[in-house]
């Protein structure tokens, strides 16, 4: 079991119709078909939304997310046509909202990796591959991989995991030249947002991203290089064959399987509200990521 804790009942805004709740974002759309993205505060972990919000999360992410947009504009465009906040909408909306093209998704999670971790880590150790692709021997949990590798995933629904797939599998599903566009552009747009990173003492470990078309142009949707979808770790930190200290929700994974918190991951009952220690930790480290990234301070 998983999902919400408690579902937020979406805000009711005139002129705009409410389209969906995922973890973090509500969707909605204008009277002339564009989406409007309001990222929330909410917060993650082990398939469920807490039920403890990140103040400020939701801005810290699309700020972030608009800055990567930029440096990225010479490579694929992005769905973001303006972050005006929609007349009648609450004040909060504020610097949280972007107004986007609605695109023909594709139903792949592109995923660049240049580190081994995480779920790559865990198919590795079984069968010395990720999504089908062969690695060497002998690499431990934070090495760096010879080259950067894509490595997609299905896209699941609130409360379930994605499902790493191999690269055919995505060719049969939305044909071999899609599929060669996403993984050129992908490995392309993690390269670079890895050598921007890598200037500013940050590693870039891995990363998803969505992508959908405008007519036949391929288009970067949703969000992009936040902590929220990938791993951003110090590289002056960095040591392979233990985890790394990472600027994300790290610090909330952690307390979830402490004792402190006294909740069972693999049982039934939702996890439990996050103490204040944890929030502004978790919360610091979403700032240090955006001023480590941009060279902004954020306010």
């Amino acid at each position: 079991m998983s999902g919400f804790v408690e579902k937020p009942e979406p805000v009711q805004v005139p002129g705009l119709t409410h389209l969906h709740t995922g973890k973090v974002r509500d969707l909605y759309q204008n009277a002339d078909g564009e989406l409007i993205m309001v990222a929330s505060d909410r917060t993650s972990a082990y398939d469920w939304v807490l039920p403890t919000e990140i103040p400020g999360k939701g801005r810290i992410l699309t700020q972030l997310s608009l800055w990567w947009f930029d440096q990225l504009a010479d490579l694929v465009p992005s769905h973001v046509r303006s972050t005006e906040v929609p007349d009648g909408a609450p004040a909060d909306w504020a610097g949280r909202t972007l107004v986007c093209t609605s695109l023909a998704m594709v139903p792949v999670e592109c995923v660049a990796r240049g580190y081994l971790t995480g779920s790559g880590l865990a198919e590795y150790r079984q069968t010395r591959t990720v999504c089908g692709l062969a690695l060497p021997e002998g690499l431990v949990d934070g090495s760096e991989l010879p080259a950067p590798i894509f490595t997609p995933a299905t896209k699941a629904a609130v409360g379930d995991h994605d499902e790493n797939v191999s690269y055919e599998e995505v060719a049969r599903e939305v044909g071999p030249e899609v599929a060669a566009r996403l993984r050129q552009t992908t490995l392309a747009v993690y390269g670079r947002a890895r050598d921007i990173a890598r200037e500013r003492g940050v590693i870039l470990a891995d990363t998803k991203f969505e992508f959908g078309f405008a007519g036949e142009e391929l288009t970067l949707a949703d969000e992009v290089l936040t902590p929220d979808s990938s791993r951003f770790w110090p590289a002056d930190q960095w040591q392979p064959g233990r985890a790394q200290p990472s600027f994300d929700k790290q610090f909330v994974r952690d307390w979830l399987t402490s004792p402190a918190a006294g909740w069972d991951r693999t049982g039934e009952q939702p996890p439990p509200a996050l103490p204040q220690d944890i929030v502004d930790r978790t919360r610091a480290k979403y700032i240090e990521a955006y001023e480590r990234l941009t060279g902004l301070t954020w306010s």
